[in-house]
């Protein structure tokens, strides 16, 4: 017989992480700031896609962001210069963001009085999609480079976020990639997902995007 107890942890190991962002969510409604948390995996144009988001938006809302990055400071430089408050977040070795590090971010950043923060995630597909950060919603860029394949190799992403953005669709004639195969794809994995093709580069599409963010936000404030 045994002399020591055997417990059996049945709690997700996910779990405190979740009522931190929980938490964090309630607390973002109440100061009606909107996070919005970008994914993707390294070179979709995650930051050409915020450069154009802030100058669409920049004019009726004020906006913070956050550049998050296992090192280096070089996006958090770009986003500077288009005068709106950024941070950059150092993760070290970490390949994502949970709750509690975006926490101590919107503290560093100071969001009273933000109506949009955007949250540019660690460029991965896999750990950041594991890790609530607490967001009032979550967007993955797909570029066309990457191909049609993903939402068959990276799941768990397509199905945690509210929108998929396939970017890069200027390159559509060198690449392989069929935008109703990625759709099918995605909708059988969340089919509440909304898809929009863009070009962070072209502006195409970009109409859409914005328009679905800023009744996003009006709708947080409510």
């Amino acid at each position: 017989m045994n002399t020591f107890k055997i417990i059996e942890i049945k709690e997700s190991v996910f779990a405190n992480n979740d009522r931190q962002a929980s938490l964090l969510r309630e607390e973002l409604k109440k100061r009606k700031t909107f996070l919005l948390n970008l994914m993707s995996s390294p070179g979709s144009g995650k930051t050409t896609t915020v450069l154009k988001t802030i100058e669409a938006l920049k004019d009726e809302m004020k906006i913070g962001v956050m550049e998050a990055d296992i090192d280096s400071d070089v996006d958090a430089s770009l986003v500077s210069k288009t005068g709106v408050k950024v941070i950059q977040l150092h993760t070290g070795g970490m390949c994502h963001l949970d709750a509690y590090m975006t926490k101590q971010g919107l503290d560093e950043l100071e969001i009273e009085g933000l109506d949009l923060v955007i949250l540019e995630n660690v460029g991965n597909l896999v750990c950041p999609a594991e890790f609530d950060t607490g967001a009032s919603k979550s967007v993955m860029i797909l570029s066309v480079p990457e191909g049609d394949d993903k939402p068959l190799k990276y799941p768990l992403m397509f199905s945690v976020v509210d929108i998929l953005l396939i970017n890069k669709i200027d390159a559509m004639s060198i690449f392989d990639f069929n935008i109703e195969k990625v759709k099918e794809r995605v909708k059988k994995i969340n089919p509440n997902i909304k898809v929009i093709p863009i070009s962070a580069k072209t502006g195409e599409g970009f109409d859409e995007w914005i328009n679905w963010l800023r009744e996003e936000v009006k709708s947080w404030k409510k």
